[in-house]
């Protein structure tokens, strides 16, 4: 008698396999939530993607630096984008200011967009670095990952698209 695990994997059983996976269409917002993490986004933004925007938490930052008029219009712009979104993905580091988190998941959620953030938590930064970095994300964040290092998160969004 064949296994159910061989039986799963004969030919009469491969025909009810899905071959390819489906089309999709969706449009995912990845945003560093801190300067730290504007290198992981501008090396992720250099490979092929499709429906996928970037953007650094560099200007972010310069929209609050700004005079009210242009931080008015550039989160204006943000919200705009945010709204054609299906899906958001945050990148944080552990112990890093994930503020920012909080505006985001705000629209996000006003908007009724899926949130995700993926928290780097590199080797020398401690678990009290991570426990705060996860108190300000995980509030606005439908999911939240922990990565041992940043070279999972292009792994992760591809599985996403």
């Amino acid at each position: 008698m064949l296994s159910e695990s061989a039986r799963m994997s004969s030919a009469a059983e491969a025909r009810f396999r899905v071959q390819a996976s489906p089309p999709t269409s969706r449009v995912l917002n990845v945003i560093a939530l801190e300067p730290a993490c504007d290198g992981i986004v501008a090396r992720l933004a250099t490979r092929a993607w499709s429906g996928v925007a970037f953007f650094p938490a560099s200007a972010l930052h310069e929209t609050a630096q700004t005079t009210p008029a242009v931080a008015g219009h550039r989160i204006a712009s943000l919200l705009r984008e945010m709204a054609a979104a299906d899906f958001v993905v945050m990148i944080a580091t552990s112990g890093g200011d994930a503020k920012a988190a909080s505006v985001i998941g705000e629209i996000c959620s006003l908007q009724r967009v899926t949130t995700t953030t993926l928290v780097v938590h590199a080797a020398p930064a401690t678990d009290e670095a991570l426990s705060k970095t996860l108190a300000q994300v995980r509030p606005w964040s439908l999911m939240v990952v922990v990565l041992s290092d940043e070279s999972y998160v292009e792994s992760i969004l591809r599985s996403f698209r």
